[in-house]
């Protein structure tokens, strides 16, 4: 089964989950809750950073840094007036006893575990292809491409076309199946990291 297969079923019930906790904020009833939403979006982008800054890793699967979004999420952040967290502290994303070869290779950055790092960046992609229905529920707050929901546009060439892109990237990795083990319980960190900035930024208030 190609990793990206694996990932997708190893994360299945974290990923439901995820989607009907989010929904149950409604993130796009206001202006106010779409700012709350931004929050989480930041703190997990900020999370995923490192990876986008690895060469290695943009040897591995080029492009890579051109579908980084911190930046357009920053930039959203200011178009609600919104600041950006000054305090946050990011997930360390190395949990290996050591970190792969290819990748503590690399002297630019911070050694990062190379299954890790795919196991979480396989969760931030995804969260890109399934946009589609958060920009268009951030139209109806006056928001897009060029206010407030940069961070949701689609890259040019689409979204389909992006996911399918990285996705044959991911699949012609060559891992062994220890690493394809990390890469599957990295994914369901990245969803249980999202998770605890929804508690945080979007809490739901019990109504009697």
């Amino acid at each position: 089964m190609p990793l990206s297969q694996r990932l997708k079923a190893a994360t299945r019930g974290d990923h439901e989950g995820l989607d009907q906790r989010l929904m149950a904020f409604q993130p796009f009833a206001s202006r106010a809750r779409y700012a709350a939403f931004l929050q989480v979006q930041y703190r997990f982008h900020r999370d995923v950073a490192p990876i986008f800054e690895a060469s290695m890793l943009e040897r591995m699967l080029p492009g890579l840094r051109g579908r980084q979004r911190l930046d357009a999420v920053i930039a959203d952040l200011g178009d609600l007036g919104q600041a950006v967290p000054i305090c946050y502290e990011p997930v360390v994303l190395s949990t290996s006893p050591s970190p792969s070869p290819q990748m503590a290779a690399d002297a630019a950055t911070p050694p990062l575990d190379l299954p890790t790092a795919l196991g979480w960046l396989y969760v931030e992609q995804g969260s890109h292809l399934g946009a589609a229905f958060l920009f268009k529920a951030a139209a109806g707050l006056g928001l897009d491409a060029t206010c407030g929901a940069q961070h949701l546009a689609p890259l040019p060439g689409g979204r389909a076309m992006g996911w399918k892109d990285f996705v044959s990237q991911l699949d012609g990795v060559p891992l062994t199946p220890d690493e394809i083990e990390r890469a599957e319980a990295a994914a369901r960190a990245a969803f249980t990291r999202v998770r605890e900035h929804i508690e945080v930024c979007c809490p739901v208030v019990a109504t009697t």
